[in-house]
C-alpha cells in the first residue's frame, strides 16, 4: 500500500465492514470504529509501520490485508482482511494471505473473527486457520463473541 492507496483502502474499508457485519454490529459502532481505524491519520501510521498489501483489478483497489510485523516467536497477526463484496470468492483474498505469509516468512498466523461472521470463518478454515480460543470482545460497548484462530505453517 503506499499514501495515494488510502481513499480506496478506506472505501473498501467501509463497503466490506457494512456487508460483513450488517445484524452483527451497530452501524453506528461500525461507523465509529472505521472513522478512526481507517482515517487517512491511522492509515498511513499503519502503511509505514505494518506490512500492508493490496489487491488490484486493473487500475481499482479491491481489497487488502494488514499484518503484524513477525514477533520473536515466529508468528504475526492477521490484522485485517477485506475484499469488496463483489470481489470476493474470485481469489483475491487467498493472494493476499499468501502475499503476506510468503514475504514475512512466519511460523504460525493469527487473526480474531467475530463468529457471526460465517463469510471470515469460512475463508479461514478452507485455508487451515482453527479455533483456540472463544471470548467476549468488548468492541465500543457491543459485545461480540470472538474466536482466536491460529494457522500453523511448520
Amino acid at each position: 500500500m503506499t499514501a495515494a492507496d488510502i481513499p480506496h483502502v478506506r472505501r473498501v474499508a467501509t463497503e466490506s465492514w457494512h456487508a460483513t457485519y450488517e445484524g452483527l454490529i451497530p452501524r453506528e459502532v461500525q461507523d465509529r470504529f472505521l472513522d478512526q481505524a481507517y482515517s487517512p491519520g491511522m492509515l498511513e501510521k499503519r502503511c509505514g509501520r505494518t506490512p500492508f498489501y493490496v489487491a488490484e483489478t486493473g487500475n481499482e483497489i479491491i481489497g487488502f490485508a494488514n499484518f503484524s510485523p513477525v514477533r520473536e516467536d515466529g508468528s504475526v497477526e492477521l490484522a485485517a482482511i477485506y475484499l469488496l463484496p463483489e470481489a470476493q470468492n474470485r481469489g483475491a483474498g487467498s493472494k493476499l494471505l499468501r502475499q503476506g505469509i510468503r514475504e514475512l516468512q512466519p511460523k504460525s498466523v493469527f487473526i480474531d473473527v467475530e463468529s457471526g461472521n460465517r463469510i471470515g470463518k469460512t475463508f479461514y478454515e478452507a485455508k487451515g486457520f482453527r479455533t483456540v480460543e472463544e471470548f467476549d470482545d468488548d468492541f465500543d460497548g457491543h459485545v461480540l463473541k470472538t474466536e482466536r484462530m491460529r494457522l500453523d505453517l511448520e
